[in-house]
């Protein structure tokens, strides 16, 4: 990312990818998420000049060009352009037999959808960090009841899920100005955020952009999208390769998910960082029961 044209990017890009493909399963996938930007008032289409170039470069194929759609995208008052809230994963195969576990995956949103509609478990974990959070006994009791509510509307097939984020345990969406949950977080101590449902998956992902206390990296995927992906194209057991580890997630996922995985980073830190989460890592991802 310090390259100084957009040209110099994609193609630094297209040795990293050469060296995946190099190593890839023949019935491996090659995921790319890559974010877009402006110069003078217009948008580089760096996600798209880095698929052709790949297609045109290498043997493979783009199956899936799947889009992230982000709920709390970092908010801007543009007068002249919309505000960004999606960017593109491209999923590439090399062969035509590639791994593709959707009944599962889909088996696995319907057994999830199911569990936390009547499952004891929901709400649990929200509950005890609501009471040992700093909010003051008003607040809590607030957070509470509206924490039954979305419960209910959850069991009752309203809604498919939700998130909460509860002040001094979650971190504030990461830059931007104040928007409404940043407030409810300061008045209230506490936001959720109420995830519609789907029944046919369809190439798109919504999820919030996550942030989390203690994570200096500015750029956090959330787990729910990496093992969305992680899920659908690996098999269990199989090897996942991340060639910028960042903060780790794409491990944290694999570990948790019964995969192995690889990491690779050029910055220290943040490879130090991804070990400490790492660490006592041995869960299943419950935010998503």
């Amino acid at each position: 990312g310090n390259e100084n044209t957009v040209e110099e990017y994609v193609e630094n890009l297209m040795h990293v990818f050469g060296e995946c493909l190099r190593v890839l399963r023949h019935d491996g996938h090659i995921v790319f998420n890559l974010g877009d930007k402006y110069v003078d008032g217009s948008l580089l289409l760096v996600p798209w000049r880095f698929a052709l170039s790949v297609l045109n470069r290498f043997p493979v194929k783009l199956v899936n060009a799947v889009t992230w759609v982000k709920l709390n995208p970092t908010p801007r008052q543009y007068r002249r352009r919309l505000v960004s809230s999606t960017e593109p994963f491209f999923d590439f195969v090399k062969s035509s037999n590639y791994y593709f576990d959707l009944d599962s995956y889909l088996s696995m949103h319907s057994l999830l959808r199911r569990r936390s509609r009547t499952g004891p478990r929901l709400g649990q974990r929200y509950r005890r960090l609501i009471e040992n959070s700093e909010l003051t006994p008003a607040q809590k009791e607030q957070a509470l009841r509206e924490l039954e509510r979305v419960i209910e509307e959850v069991q009752s097939g309203k809604i498919a899920g939700f998130r909460m984020k509860i002040r001094g345990i979650h971190a504030p969406a990461f830059g931007g100005q104040d928007g409404g949950r940043k407030i409810q977080l300061e008045k209230k101590g506490f936001t959720i955020i109420r995830l519609l449902g789907n029944g046919i998956k369809r190439d798109v992902i919504e999820s919030p952009v996550e942030t989390i206390r203690g994570i200096g990296h500015p750029a956090i995927f959330p787990e729910f999208v990496v093992s969305q992906l992680v899920q659908l194209l690996c098999p269990p057991e199989g090897v996942v390769l991340d060639p910028f580890m960042g903060s780790g997630t794409t491990a944290v996922v694999s570990k948790a998910l019964g995969r192995h995985f690889v990491g690779i980073d050029t910055n220290s830190q943040y490879v130090e960082l991804a070990a400490k989460r790492l660490e006592g890592s041995d869960r299943m991802l419950d935010y998503l029961l």
